[in-house]
């Protein structure tokens, strides 16, 4: 009996120790915008992703960053770009300081020939929801790039794309400017548009 009342008094303790939010596991993905914040120190154990390249020289590493606790910490992400190692190359980040201006990544691929990392992007706020931002990371000169400056400033507007041949990414943009349901797709050879992009300010 005095090892059942112990083990009743513990279980009672722990049960004051939790949040407001009491036992039920607190949601931690999906990309969400929560009603009410979720418990600090909560979503502790959110995975990260890895996409190794296919020659697996790199590893590129999607991170959570977990700023907001009215969201899913997967809400905004940090790209890392680590050899095989496990030195940074270098990294992006597409956070921002209130959680909810920034992005997160919706799709990720490396290139055939393992030269160039593309992710396409969705607005954490909401923001311009026919816009799916493309960033391009260049291996060879060890820098991100906005997709969108290979293709004249005009916007991606699916997150959906694929590669053609070794480093040529496909991907849809409009016909004109403002023409959202004129999609075409269009075809960029990375390491030609990578040559033609003035240097990094970065």
């Amino acid at each position: 009996m005095r090892r059942m009342g112990l083990s009743t008094l513990v279980a009672a303790m722990m049960t004051a120790l939790l949040p407001a939010h009491g036992m039920a596991a607190a949601p931690c993905s999906g990309h969400q915008i929560l009603p009410t914040p979720r418990p600090e120190g909560s979503c502790l154990r959110v995975e990260q992703k890895i996409y190794p390249s296919p020659d697996k020289a790199l590893r590129a590493v999607v991170l959570p960053v977990d700023v907001s606790l009215y969201a899913t910490p997967d809400m905004e992400s940090r790209v890392v770009i680590r050899t095989g190692k496990g030195d940074t190359s270098t990294s992006k980040d597409y956070s921002s300081p209130r959680g909810a201006n920034g992005y997160y990544v919706y799709s990720a691929k490396w290139s055939p020939d393992s030269q160039f990392f593309v992710f396409s992007l969705v607005s954490s706020g909401g923001h311009s929801p026919w816009s799916f931002p493309m960033w391009v990371y260049g291996r060879k000169q060890n820098r991100f790039a906005s997709f969108s400056d290979m293709i004249d400033g005009r916007p991606t507007l699916s997150g959906e794309f694929s590669f053609s041949g070794p480093h040529s990414v496909i991907a849809t943009t409009w016909k004109e400017s403002g023409a959202l349901e004129d999609k075409v797709t269009v075809s960029v050879d990375l390491e030609v548009a990578f040559e033609k992009l003035p240097p990094s300010s970065q």
